[in-house]
Order: structure tokens, then C-alpha cells, then sequence
């Protein structure tokens, strides 16, 4: 089943259009802050997290649960993922009109996602890998069940499960997420939050960097991070304009693969990754 779609897919009582532009910006809140969660909601992100797990104390997990349940009892203006705290939490959220998707935290192993598919009745899920193991089995949990629409790292756990001091430790696991994502035909990750809110020269640098590795968008956890990571994540103009080349080339062209005027050989991967280059160009206008 090839999976590899640019948007977040539709909840259920949602229909999301279908020229929504790729999403960039995935802004977390805290469940048990409804406040900040309808600011979230205007904020510009492309999609709404809402954290039932790390943003919340434990003494008020439960009132996030319900606060959530009362929120997403319609539908909302912007796709809304729920970061779940256990599976417990997925019966109470599952049917919601204003529920997009799960985001599933410390997944291990793609038995995990069997478990949780069940009870999620098909809503698209976002394994979390946040262990050494869960690295290891990133390509399994990608594939592991239809329902799974994208992966992530969650790099504060990584790190500290690897005795990881400096950010160059956390190179493979990053690349490995990439590569397990393509080979499973699912829509490049996003990168995880950057935890300094006020450093945005240092967030743009990181996303700078999360993008030629391979990544597409980043978690933030305050709506200023959010026009940094979409100016980093856009296209340069040079950059746009070797993508219409290639697009126009191919439309003109039947043969599976061909050289431009300039020498360059194109495959499908490559116009593949052009027209993805133009589609986000689009979010300029």
C-alpha cells in the first residue's frame, strides 16, 4: 500500500481540501490548558498537537483527557493531532468529529502498533521512536500496520536512553527515521522540537540542517518557532526554478528517464522530488 502522501489525512466528521498545502509546522499544546490550545489553534500552524503525555502533570492527566474530548467535539479550523498519554486514552477520543489523528508515544516494536490500531478503528497513527529499540525497529513499525501514516524520533527520551551529550550523536538515528519512512513509503519526518524557545538564529540553523538531511517540517513548542521553521523548510528561489524545469521536461518527455540541456539525469525519484519542491513553493503566494 503506498502511502506517501503530503498532507495530514482527513478525521473523521473533517473534510480537509484536497489542495491543502504540505504541512511545515506542527505546534504542540498542553491538554490540560484549553486556553492555549484554542490559541494553537489561531496560531498559523499547520497542525494542532495536543499533548496528553509530557505537557501534563500527572494529578491532571485526567481532566486533559476530558478538556480534549469537549474540544474536539467538533470540528476544528486546522488539523488536530492528540499525543496520547497510554491506550486507555484512545477509546475516549477515537470517535471525535474534531480529531485528525494519534500520535502514539514510546512505541518499541510494531507489535505495539497492533494493539493500538485496534482501538484507534482505523484513525491514521504517528509512532513515536524514543529508544534505542524503537530505532532499531523503525522500517517494522513504519510498515506495521496500515494505519501507521508517518514516524518520528522523540529526541529527549533518545538521547537519554543513549547517554547522548552532544546533538552529532543523534545523526544516525535521524537518518535511519528517514530512510525507514521512504523505504515504507511514508511522507518524510518531522523534525522534533528544538527546546529553546528564544534561540530562533539556533532553531533556524537546526531546521537548516534537518533539511538537508532529509527531513520535512518541525514540532514547535511556541508559536514564535513557528515562521522560522516554514522559512527554512520553503524552497530558495534558485531552487524552484531547477523544479520547473524538471516538471516541464517531464511532461514533455514519456521515456522513464532523460537528461536536461545542462547534463543532469532525471529519474522519477528526482521529479518526484520536484514537483514536492513546487507544491511547497505554492505556500509563498
Amino acid at each position: 500500500m503506498n502511502r506517501d502522501h503530503t498532507a495530514p489525512p482527513a478525521g473523521r466528521g473533517t473534510t480537509p481540501p484536497p489542495t491543502r498545502p504540505i504541512p511545515l509546522t506542527w505546534l504542540y499544546a498542553p491538554g490540560d490548558r484549553p486556553g492555549i490550545v484554542q490559541k494553537a489553534l489561531t496560531s498559523g500552524a499547520d497542525v494542532v498537537i495536543v499533548d496528553l503525555e509530557d505537557a501534563v502533570a500527572p494529578d491532571r492527566r485526567a481532566y486533559a483527557l476530558d478538556a480534549t474530548a469537549d474540544l474536539l467535539a467538533d470540528p476544528q479550523p486546522v488539523p488536530v493531532h492528540v499525543r496520547v498519554h497510554a491506550p486507555r486514552d484512545i477509546p475516549t477520543l477515537v470517535s471525535l468529529p474534531g480529531l485528525v489523528a494519534l500520535r502514539v508515544p514510546k512505541v518499541t516494536h510494531p507489535t505495539d502498533i497492533g494493539r493500538i490500531a485496534e482501538l484507534s478503528q482505523g484513525l491514521p497513527l504517528y509512532p513515536l521512536l524514543e529508544n534505542a529499540l524503537a530505532v532499531e525497529h523503525a522500517y517494522a513499525i513504519a510498515t506495521a500496520h496500515p494505519s501507521v501514516h508517518g514516524i518520528a524520533l522523540g529526541e529527549a527520551d533518545l538521547c537519554a536512553d543513549l547517554g547522548v551529550r552532544d546533538d552529532r550523536g543523534l545523526d544516525w538515528p535521524r537518518s535511519r527515521i528517514v530512510v525507514a519512512a521512504r523505504a515504507a513509503a511514508l511522507p518524510p519526518p518531522v523534525q522534533s522540537v528544538h527546546p529553546h524557545v528564544r534561540d530562533l538564529d539556533a532553531l533556524a540553523a537546526d531546521c537548516a540542517r534537518g533539511r538537508a538531511m532529509g527531513f520535512l517540517g518541525r514540532a514547535a513548542i511556541h508559536p514564535r518557532q513557528l515562521p522560522v521553521i516554514e522559512r527554512a523548510y520553503l524552497p530558495a528561489p534558485d531552487e524552484i526554478a531547477a523544479a520547473e524545469k524538471v516538471v516541464k521536461a517531464a511532461e514533455s518527455c514519456h521515456d522513464g528517464a532523460f537528461v536536461l540541456p545542462d547534463g543532469r539525469f532525471v529519474d522519477a525519484a528526482v521529479v518526484t522530488g520536484a514537483r514536492r519542491v513546487l507544491a511547497l513553493a505554492a505556500r509563498r503566494s
